[in-house]
């Protein structure tokens, strides 16, 4: 039963996992359907632009033609037909509005040895500067052909317009990109969130699941405690009766762990090699022959660190299971302690099958596993226990196929004030 819930559980972690793919790639769909519009957008208006500037050209070709017209036949100033000799219409409604009509587009106009004649939405600080209006009439031809107008009354009579974007241009293409990180902000809320849920809801099962375990696991507990002082007045052998005394204590120590999943855990000064060294004591009687368990913790000085000594003596036992079951009934476990100014270094060493790289880090991953049989938590929990509670680091820091793996727990170490 509880394995069918742990399976049903992964399958939906799985569910969810590919629901937030789907998310993002719709995500990025929009975002990149939205970026192809507003470009589009965006060159409709540059070419607007463009043709705006081209018409007011003409239009000055125009009036100027006009206007010599009228100062060779000598037109009523003011009159029907009256023309501004500066190159303006000054009745036509059509060229006065596109002369008068400039869409915010910032313009230099220059005589051909580029003097300025004429400016728009250029600052004057450039204009008077001969550097920066040479940069600036630069970056207008980069932006945009250049037009030139020829007025009626001689060749020699030339302006040239330079041009750049408008601000409305300009802002237009800058807006795809900052509508592109708002959604893509918004998307990496929403998954953080969605991502913070669901793992919230995969807590609350794990930890119903660990209850309800060392629930089921009391009763049965309780009665091999009678059964165990029932053994002891019976003219058995006693000494078998205290090994089976010793593996019932751990039975309830791990009932209690189960029990005490999602409770407050509480750390205390203890000595890392007395507690390390338990496991091990106890592990050693429990493995074949064939294995061989070397431990330096009890030749070496004290360490202390804050650990919770049941979840971190817990850690240590699931290492080393994990190794002899990688040893496939014969080689070594060496499990060896080292310090530095800060830290303590607990290192669980075997001459197993070994891991491949690409699996260093997914052996931590719920439900992930090469054997045959288990669920693949043991070394999650493990990890979470050293990270999450004990402000620790667990990883693979060497490991070769065939040859064996060696898995480091990292903890502060603990100075006396």
């Amino acid at each position: 039963m509880a394995r069918r819930s742990l399976k049903y559980l992964l399958n939906r972690y799985t569910l969810s996992f590919r629901n937030r793919i789907v998310v993002i790639a719709v995500g990025m769909v929009i975002c990149l359907l939205s970026l192809v519009y507003t470009n589009r957008m965006a060159h409709d208006l540059r070419e607007k632009e463009q043709h705006d500037v081209e018409v007011w050209a003409h239009a000055m070709e125009q009036a100027s033609r006009d206007a010599f017209g009228a100062m060779v036949w000598g037109a009523p100033a003011g009159g029907r037909g009256s023309r501004d000799a500066f190159g303006g219409s000054v009745n036509d409604p059509l060229i006065k509005g596109i002369l008068s009509n400039r869409n915010n587009i910032p313009f230099i106009i220059t005589d051909e040895r580029l003097n300025v004649i004429q400016s728009h939405l250029v600052p004057r600080e450039v204009l008077d500067h001969p550097d920066r209006l040479r940069r600036q009439i630069d970056r207008f031809t980069e932006e945009n052909q250049p037009k030139t107008v020829n007025y009626w009354w001689g060749p020699e009579h030339r302006h040239i317009i330079f041009y750049g974007k408008s601000k409305l241009l300009k802002g237009l293409y800058l807006f795809p990109y900052v509508q592109l990180g708002v959604i893509f902000f918004f998307i990496f809320i929403g998954y953080i969130a969605f991502r913070s849920s669901k793992q919230d809801e995969q807590n609350r099962v794990w930890i119903g699941l660990a209850k309800e375990t060392a629930h089921q696991l009391g009763t049965p507990t309780s009665s091999l405690l009678g059964w165990i002082e029932y053994l002891r007045s019976q003219p058995v052998d006693q000494e078998a009766v205290e090994e089976m005394n010793k593996d019932l204590t751990h039975l309830l120590k791990i009932v209690d762990r189960f029990s005490k999943i999602g409770s407050e855990t509480v750390l205390q000064k203890a000595t890392v090699n007395e507690v390390v060294g338990e496991a091990v004591m106890y592990f050693r009687k429990r493995i074949p022959r064939n294995v061989t368990l070397d431990y330096n913790g009890l030749a070496i000085a004290p360490i202390e660190a804050n650990i919770n000594p049941a979840l971190f003596e817990w850690v240590v036992e699931n290492l080393m299971k994990n190794a002899l079951d990688a040893l496939q009934g014969h080689g070594s476990i060496d499990v060896r302690l080292s310090m530095d100014d800060q830290n303590v270094m607990i290192d669980v060493k075997d001459t197993g099958k070994g891991i491949p790289k690409s699996n260093w880090k997914r052996i931590f991953e719920p439900g992930f596993t090469t054997k045959t049989r288990g669920w693949g938590l043991g070394l999650s929990l493990s990890r979470r226990i050293i990270e999450e509670y004990h402000n620790g680091k667990i990883a693979v820091v060497e490991s070769e196929p065939g040859k064996g793996t060696m898995i480091r727990i990292t903890l502060k170490r603990f100075f006396d004030a």
